[in-house]
């Protein structure tokens, strides 16, 4: 048996313990055998909608994964103790998930793939123009192999992370210290755990990041976050620093950068009736061509891993937390109800039959999510097991390849026409934020087996 050992970046002041490490099998089944819980809701009307040739299931609803929202014999993998009723809510028995030692080796896998091609972290980015490694897409990358190397420290890890701070002398794009860009600040999160992990906490680390974020602050700038990007880019930092600085005023302004596009902006580019955010202003007003809403698959997949990745740092006493919480939960069940028979999410998340098809980074952001849902116990562990499981056995099976290359990944952009058609052998334009994508679902999921 292998052993896989689970490790915290930052203290969480919210309650959520690390999990811990255990000896896991390297074949076979990890089983969880809850106590009680409460049953899941009652499925949706949307719940695991169908769509024709969405990836070789047949268009059967029996192809859906066991647990899919308004399925009323849903709960195939419930939690022991936790009650039967209610559609969609499972029956009792023990929740399965992949061995953590399958999932860490698919991880290894495609980090590997993407550590061959870029063997110099600092190397710029070349896509038409040049660009730093520090930008946006290469940083998701970084929060993902920091996930892993939480479940899996191998050294090399580390220092690769390292080498991408110290190539850019932990500054962000452009050395710009006075950016308000939330793209431009989302290194920022590598680069505070990274400062957690050094031993001699070295204060270079976290120099130009804690600079932007504290001109935010003094400037009291509220409305910079206009693309539901922008949330999981740079909220992740702010609870980042809150953690370091408790008292610093970082909750605060979080919260008030996360309630401007949620509420103000647009009159608000979430919507409380679907629970599914625009992904900017300019999508509010239109339409699939079947005349429903444009809800893009990775910018909600980004909104939902910005708040599982503030609430794991957010004091559970802080005034915000519950409504955090509620979007949270309200999101993941409104996600829950349009996923695709085979396990995937289309990119439009709204309409099964705009650019339908398997994608690969909105459905591991919704696996993290989930994954972490579950783990905390704030999503049903009946109802969402079966749901994340699924969900990673399609990416696995379907999107990535032997030797780690992830296939159906939108190009950058923002909607779900970018990129398309997109395919198994297609390569998108930056393939970076794919794989942290990726690496953070897995590691999650990892953790959940390992309980």
């Amino acid at each position: 048996m292998a052993r896989v050992v689970a490790l915290g970046l930052l203290g969480c002041n919210g309650g959520n313990a690390a999990p811990p490490s255990l000896n896991v099998a390297g074949s076979g089944v990890t089983t969880i055998v809850g106590g009680g819980g409460a049953a899941g809701g009652a499925g949706t009307s949307m719940g695991g909608q169908v769509v024709p040739d969405a990836g070789g299931m047949n268009g059967t609803a029996a192809a859906g994964a066991a647990g899919l929202a308004g399925m009323p014999d849903a709960g195939t993998a419930g939690v022991v103790g936790a009650p039967a009723g209610g559609d969609g809510s499972g029956g009792q028995g023990p929740a399965s998930y992949p061995p953590a030692t399958e999932v860490v080796d698919v991880l290894r896998r495609v980090n590997a793939q993407f550590a061959k091609k870029w063997p110099d972290p600092g190397a710029p980015i070349v896509v038409g123009s040049s660009r730093p490694s520090n930008i946006w897409t290469r940083a998701v990358y970084y929060e993902g192999l920091l996930a892993l190397y939480a479940i899996d420290p191998k050294p090399e890890y580390l220092s690769y992370a390292v080498a991408w701070g110290n190539a850019h002398s932990w500054q962000l794009r452009n050395n710009d210290s006075s950016t308000t860009n939330a793209d431009n600040q989302c290194a920022g999160q590598t680069y505070i755990d990274l400062y957690q992990l050094d031993g001699a906490k070295d204060p270079q680390r976290i120099a130009a990041i804690q600079t932007s974020v504290d001109g935010m602050l003094k400037s009291h700038t509220s409305d910079v976050w206009t693309w539901v990007d922008a949330i999981q880019m740079s909220m992740p930092v702010f609870a980042r620093l809150g953690a370091l600085h408790p008292n610093g005023g970082y909750f605060d302004a979080m919260y008030a950068l996360y309630s401007y596009p949620k509420r103000t902006l647009a009159q608000g580019l979430y919507n409380t009736t679907d629970h599914l955010w625009w992904r900017d202003a300019n999508w509010k007003s239109q339409k699939t061509p079947s005349g429903r809403q444009v809800y893009w698959s990775r910018g909600n997949g980004w909104v939902l891993a910005a708040v599982v990745r503030a609430l794991d740092l957010l004091p559970a006493t802080d005034v915000h937390r519950a409504e955090y919480v509620q979007d949270f939960t309200d999101m993941a069940s409104a996600i829950r109800g349009v996923q695709r028979s085979d396990g995937f999410w289309n990119a439009s998340l709204g309409d099964p039959t705009h650019f339908s098809g398997p994608e690969a980074s909105g459905t591991a952001l919704f696996i993290y999510g989930m994954a972490w849902g579950i783990r905390q116990g704030l999503l049903d562990e009946a109802t969402y097991a079966p749901i994340v499981t699924h969900s990673w056995k399609a990416l696995v099976e379907v999107a990535i390849h032997d030797d780690g290359f992830v296939g159906y990944l939108q190009s950058t952009g923002d909607d779900p026409s970018d990129g398309q058609p997109l395919s198994y052998d297609k390569a998108p334009d930056f393939e970076d934020y794919g794989v942290g994508c990726v690496l953070l679902a897995g590691s999650e999921l990892a953790k959940l087996a390992m309980r």
